[in-house]
């Protein structure tokens, strides 16, 4: 998984992040897929996933710069996943995994806070190679998503282009 604490200051997050009174939605469908929180449910089919699109995904908008994905073992990504899931207790953050009509791990979505105090968002999402294809409906369906069904103004998220 992308530790989007790689993205932002690790001691910046904000406490108005999202109102504490928003419902922050569990699931979110579109075609042949849906988002749910990620979680550790989810560790050896996210780790299969985005072990064997290493290349796929830095070269996904958004994923260009940092350092992930690196390989790791099933207990890092076990990690790693386990916090993700507590920022989406603790509303610090919010991890979805993509799954497709078979409940297999197509991808993620992350939505962090900026490092930027004029972006409420920073999102970066990412899909198997294999399913490439899904990328940019992945994309326009999240960005359609946070703009309806979010507290964002304004959302860091980058743009996928050509056809």
């Amino acid at each position: 998984m992308v530790p989007p604490t790689e993205f932002i200051p690790p001691d910046f997050i904000p406490p108005d992040f999202i109102p504490p009174d928003f419902a922050v939605p569990l699931e979110a469908t579109f075609s042949d897929v849906r988002l749910v929180p990620l979680g550790p449910e989810h560790n050896a089919a996210d780790h299969a996933a985005w072990t064997s699109s290493i290349e796929h995904i830095r070269a996904t908008p958004g994923f260009a710069v940092g350092d992930w994905p690196v390989p790791m073992t099933l207990a890092e990504n076990l990690h790693d996943l386990e916090r993700h899931a507590t920022d989406f207790r603790l509303r610090q953050g919010f991890t979805y995994t993509v799954l497709d009509s078979t409940d297999d791990v197509v991808g993620c979505v992350y939505i962090y806070p900026a490092g930027d105090e004029r972006i409420d968002a920073q999102v970066h999402s990412w899909v198997r190679a294999d399913r490439g294809d899904l990328d940019r409906a992945l994309f326009g369906f999240v960005e359609a998503w946070l703009r309806s069904d979010w507290p964002f103004r304004a959302v860091e998220y980058a743009t996928r282009t050509g056809g």
